[in-house]
């Protein structure tokens, strides 16, 4: 293990491949601003990357903990008992180790929480140490979220999570101006943003059945009811959502220029302050390429040399296709035949007795299917031309970053707000209205011909130009120094050596 001197940072994230990149990504930065980051992560994530750790290089130090679970059967319920009953105990002593090793005496100065991971802030508290939040998603989602008490308050839903009207709005902004002079209209609006969008895509916690959906409303609940207590929020979001384009629900936080628009939000006494780092995506290194909880299959990079400019559909939900299911994947699989154009699709071992008899064979001249992909060098290739995805933030970003449409089916989560976004907002990617094969072949034409087609090419490359620009970076490190500053002022309190900070 790498030891330093440098004032430690500890990061827990989500036990999910979508929530540890961009913490490790986040942990770069942080290394390149001179900390020690040390990332926790429960047994069975650390199983799947330790082969792929070589510490006597890396920047980062990765930590493990015990979590009770088994090594192959576990989803988001045992996940998140274990989060809640096991894990806390165990990461309290690994901070408390810490602080007091010879090597670390003093020297945890912070410890960083996915809100998902909302169980450490807690764990933090107890340890008298600083701890600050971390969204590793878009900024609107995360208001989302924030608006559940006034959602019950205002009698959008019941505290049974049972959503009372037939539908939730998002009010567009020349929309929601030219009322909001009343107060008691104010009072009836839910969160503001640019579309209408269904209360039963768009809420993240209405999945399955009744106790699973009270379960998962209970999780979000939780994950609110612990960030009031925070001082800090770190936010993988950036300005050009234009999330400050609209106005928020939240008074406090309305912004009505463009030219007025700030990247950290003061928030009210009683939530923390947010701090746009994004796009984390900008700062993967060799570290977060190599340490997918999967083997990447090179082999689909091979054929694209072959393939006409923007001519390619690339195809993969991401780490988490349950969903989906595997009734689905033959109407996917017949949809994505039918559009006579060459693919990738990410499609994991288990969910190919999905397909249809024969559909490799007949594929094998246009398809490729591999269970896992290097997906920013696929994106970045020039023969790539759509991109179908569940919208996930990190995929989301990185097809903008390498310019690609996006044809969005959104499965849970944020993904329907994202999709949103895509599709409405930014105007960059179609929606899919089903997984019918003929859906695929509809908006596979939508996406890569056709003037819309053109007019979603010429957004998403002004869009790809300005997050990959120096103004963007300049900001969220702007913003990150903006943190550190905070987190100096907060530690460093009586003795003069305890704490150095390189800023």
């Amino acid at each position: 293990m790498v030891c330093s001197k440098k004032p430690k940072i500890v990061l827990v994230p989500y036990p999910a491949q979508g929530h540890v990149t961009p913490m490790i990504q986040l942990a770069t930065v942080l290394y390149d601003r001179g900390f020690q980051p040390i990332i926790v992560v429960p047994a069975f994530i650390y199983r799947r990357i330790v082969a792929k750790l070589d510490e006597r290089s890396s920047k980062i130090i990765f930590m493990s903990i015990p979590d009770g679970l088994d090594k192959e059967n576990y989803d988001f319920f045992s996940v998140n008992y274990s989060m809640e009953n096991v894990m806390p105990t165990h990461l309290e002593l690994k901070i408390q180790s810490l602080q007091e090793d010879d090597d670390y005496r003093g020297n945890v100065c912070l410890v960083v929480v996915d809100l998902l991971a909302s169980w450490a802030i807690e764990v933090a508290a107890c340890c008298t140490v600083p701890v600050a939040g971390f969204w590793p998603a878009m900024l609107a989602t995360y208001k989302l979220i924030e608006a559940i008490p006034d959602l019950i308050q205002q009698g959008y839903i019941s505290e049974f999570v049972i959503p009372i009207f037939s539908n939730f709005v998002f009010i567009r902004k020349y929309e929601a101006s030219s009322r909001w002079k009343s107060s008691k209209s104010r009072k009836r609006m839910l969160f503001t943003g640019p579309t209408i969008v269904d209360h039963e895509t768009f809420i993240p916690w209405l999945i399955g059945n009744p106790s699973s959906q009270k379960q998962r409303f209970m999780f979000w609940s939780r994950i609110l009811e612990r960030s009031r207590n925070l001082k800090w929020l770190l936010v993988n979001s950036f300005m050009e959502d234009n999330f400050d384009n609209y106005y928020s629900y939240d008074s406090q936080t309305i912004n009505q220029s463009h030219h007025q628009k700030i990247d950290s939000v003061q928030q009210s006494s009683d939530h923390p302050r947010i701090f746009r780092v994004g796009p984390l995506t900008g700062h993967d290194t060799k570290l977060t390429k190599a340490l997918t909880f999967w083997d990447e299959d090179r082999s689909c990079l091979d054929g694209l040399a072959k393939q006409k400019k923007s001519s390619v559909i690339y195809v993969s939900f991401g780490s988490w296709i349950g969903p989906i299911g595997q009734e689905k994947i033959s109407e996917l699989a017949l949809g994505l035949e039918n559009t006579k154009s060459p693919f990738i699709w990410v499609l994991g071992s288990t969910w190919r007795d999905g397909l249809p008899d024969g559909f490799l064979d007949r594929i094998r001249d246009i398809g490729k299917i591999v269970s896992w992909a290097p997906q920013k060098e696929v994106l970045q290739h020039s023969a790539v031309g759509c991109y179908l995805t569940h919208c996930g933030w990190n995929s989301t970003v990185e097809a903008i970053q390498c310019g690609k449409k996006l044809l969005c089916y959104p499965v849970a989560g944020d993904q329907f707000v994202n999709c949103t976004y895509i599709v409405d907002v930014w105007g960059i990617g179609a929606k899919m209205n089903g997984i019918r094969k003929s859906d695929v072949e509809e908006g596979v034409k939508r996406v890569m011909k056709g003037k819309r087609s053109e007019d979603m090419e010429d957004k998403i490359m002004k869009m790809k130009v300005r997050l990959n620009g120096e103004a963007l970076c300049s900001r969220a490190v702007s913003n990150l120094t903006d943190f550190l500053d905070q987190i100096k002022k907060s530690t460093v309190v009586d003795s003069p050596d305890k704490l150095m900070f390189s800023l």
